[in-house]
């Protein structure tokens, strides 16, 4: 029988990577900033809104068309669309498998209490729990009308102004914002530890980066339902 040789007993790097603590908070970290970027410009389009249907509807008929005549239509917004669903589910996937690995580790109750955390901290994992509900429900509600009673296929406009002319539709809404909020002033500055970006010098920064940020998209994608709520876009 063949020996294996020191080659064949290396593990890969990949498998090293997914395997390790800190590899899946690589994984987070990165995946975490892919979603991040996402966000930034997905809320930097909802506020065409503001400018009346003919430019939201246009916004809405070029993220189908970008990429012409290189790509098909609607090529580049699918390969954006399965990107995201990758960041998504790998950073689902190690957030859960972190957590069970944390709980293995510390099975007994601590004796001592240890220092309260921020309440971004603490509702880390159930503010996922919640933006992940929220994005299949925002897919079904706007991407494809599936629970959205009067949509309108081409007409993303008028769908908006539906779906926040309802109280639960604002509810739902709102609450998944503000869970996104906590998750990004947190996030953020996790990642940048993750990924050995901060130091002692740099934490002030990153923290006031992280909670500008997490401001900044609360108030941005906010502005939509309540814009709507009070008349100022119908």
């Amino acid at each position: 029988m063949a020996l294996a040789t020191r080659t064949d007993r290396r593990p890969s790097m990949t498998r090293t990577l997914w395997d390790s603590t800190v590899g899946k908070k690589t994984i987070m970290a990165v995946s975490g900033l892919i979603m991040l970027g996402y966000l930034v410009a997905h809320m930097v389009g909802n506020l065409k809104i503001f400018f009346g249907p003919g430019e939201f509807d246009g916004y809405a008929h070029w993220l189908r068309t970008m990429g012409e005549p290189i790509l098909h239509y609607e090529w580049a917004l699918w390969i954006v669309r399965v990107g995201l669903v990758a960041a998504v589910v790998l950073h689902g996937v190690c957030a859960y498998q972190l957590s069970r690995r944390d709980i293995r580790a510390r099975p007994a109750k601590y004796i001592h209490k240890r220092p309260r955390a921020s309440y971004a901290t603490r509702t880390m994992r159930w503010g996922g729990i919640i933006l992940a509900l929220f994005i299949v429900w925002h897919i079904l509600d706007l991407t494809t009308g599936t629970v959205h009673t009067s949509f309108e296929a081409g007409h993303p406009y008028q769908n908006v102004i539906d779906t926040f002319s309802t109280w639960y539709g604002n509810v739902i809404y709102i609450v998944a914002v503000l869970a996104m909020g906590l998750h990004v002033q947190h996030g953020f500055w996790s990642a940048a530890q993750t990924l050995g970006v901060g130091n002692a010098t740099r934490d002030r920064i990153l923290k006031t980066l992280a909670n500008v940020l997490a401001a900044v998209l609360t108030l941005g994608f906010i502005s939509v339902p309540v814009a709507v709520m009070t008349g100022v876009v119908s």
